[in-house]
């Protein structure tokens, strides 16, 4: 097992894993940014170093910086989290010629999984349901609508190296669809330095369901259930829930073998998640995997009682996973919310600034995951998230419930948040029937 492992991100996945390291006995060193030094999450590290100024591209994106602490820190094995380079092979690699363990897929894996062109190849050779779309890459304008007339609208242009919503746009006719396809290749290439893209048929009022995946260098694959994530602005997630609402048993472990068949097909090791779109018919088809820890996957571990930073530790320290899928059983419903930084009643404005009274939620079933706390200012330099608030009940209903109280209880003053869109969410009839789709927070909820 490793000794010291640095944690190459900030604020509550930094946090997540100083607390799994801890429990592990492992020292834990986190690097920051000049815009981070006064971050919270630093105070529970055993270490901690300055790695560069405040924009990422100078400090938690500086390949160069990470790797010269980690060495002078004689560190086993980095975590990078969720987003910065935690899909960045090339990292990865550098790892790896270091001595360094990343913990995480290997340069390979992510490379193949990564690029959804050639994850959807995969797909295709490991039989996995997938959307009418494009093979390679869409090379002009006029490939595009030849394309989407084939196909038939309405199609969705896609970066073959994104995520997080970025590079996507939906067309429903043609010049939609060459507004869309100029639009995405220049997002992607911003946010990705690849403005390859695909295209595909998109899927009207679909649900988002995703498997979580973890794996062993030993063979042990298993799926821990699913999420439903169809709350969505943007390509954003902003609720997550498991189980979901509309899937049966039968389903669940249909979609968690067809996840487990793709991931073995690409000599997967570690955490991730294979996300699908869901039918009213409740048919699936993929859509990308995630070769990273997600967001989210605290929902997974309420419902199944697992561990899953320890057992992407455990991992990627050549061990077998504490427990094989026989062990895994979905209890009770667990539910998240992102509580960012933004104003939803300006146009999700972001809110940075200073936190001046803060009470966090309590009680039976309730989780905060947040790295925040009165005095701490809000950089305006990174993503708005601040805090993951969960409760886990026996059913839906108890747990949406559960969620109306803590969100009554909490209090953040002194920047705008999400908590009053989570509130109106909580008490909205569709979501209470768990009747809802991709579209619905924008189409329908804030269209009220």
């Amino acid at each position: 097992m490793f000794s010291k492992i640095l944690i190459a991100n900030r604020g509550e996945i930094a946090l997540r894993i100083i607390r799994a390291c801890r429990e592990m006995g492992i020292k834990s060193v986190c690097v920051y940014s000049e815009a981070d030094r006064d971050g919270p999450w630093l105070e529970q590290a055993d270490e901690a170093y300055c790695i560069g100024p405040g924009p990422s591209n100078k400090s938690y994106l500086d390949i160069s910086r990470v790797m010269a602490t980690a060495e002078v820190s004689d560190v086993d094995a980095i975590h990078p989290g969720y987003g910065f380079l935690a899909e960045n092979a090339h990292f990865a690699e550098v790892c790896e010629s270091s001595g360094i363990s990343f913990i995480g897929p290997s340069p390979e894996a992510i490379r193949l999984l990564g690029n959804k062109a050639s994850a959807r190849d995969l797909a295709v050779k490991s039989k996995v349901p997938l959307l009418p779309g494009t093979k390679e890459l869409v090379e002009d304008e006029k490939e595009a609508i030849e394309i989407a007339n084939d196909i038939g609208y309405p199609v969705i242009v896609k970066a073959a190296a994104g995520g997080g919503g970025r590079g996507m746009r939906v067309a429903h006719n043609e010049i939609a669809l060459v507004n869309g396809y100029m639009q995405a290749r220049t997002e992607a290439a911003t946010a990705f330095g690849d403005d390859g893209v695909y295209i595909e048929k998109y899927l009207e009022r679909p649900r988002h369901v995703e498997i979580q995946i973890i794996s062993d260098s030993h063979g042990n694959y298993v799926y821990c259930g699913e999420r439903d994530c169809s709350l969505q602005r943007r390509h954003q997630k902003l609720v997550e829930e498991a189980p979901s609402p509309v899937l049966t048993p039968e389903l669940r472990q249909k979609m968690g073998e067809t996840a487990v068949r793709l991931c073995k097909a690409a000599g997967y090791v570690t955490a991730g998640t294979a996300e699908f779109l869901l039918d009213k018919n409740g048919d699936f088809y993929f859509m990308e995997v995630n070769t990273r820890i997600q967001v989210e996957h605290t929902v997974s571990e309420l419902v199944t009682r697992t561990d899953l930073i320890r057992a992407q530790i455990m991992a990627a320290a050549g061990e077998k996973l504490p427990f094989t899928q026989e062990d895994v059983e979905v209890r009770g419903h667990a539910i998240e919310v992102r509580i960012n930084a933004e104003d939803p009643d300006n146009g999700f404005r972001p809110s940075p600034g200073t936190i001046t009274d803060l009470f966090i939620p309590g009680g039976p079933g309730v989780r905060w995951d947040s790295h925040i706390k009165v005095g701490y200012t809000i950089p305006p330099t990174y993503d708005s998230m601040v805090a993951k608030l969960l409760v886990f009940a026996d059913d839906r209903p108890q747990a949406i419930a559960r969620m109306r109280r803590a969100l009554g209880e909490l209090k953040i003053e002194g920047v705008k948040t999400t908590t009053p869109l989570h509130q109106r969410i909580m008490n909205d009839g569709q979501f209470i029937k768990g009747d809802v789709d991709t579209g619905y927070i924008e189409n329908v909820l804030l269209a009220k």
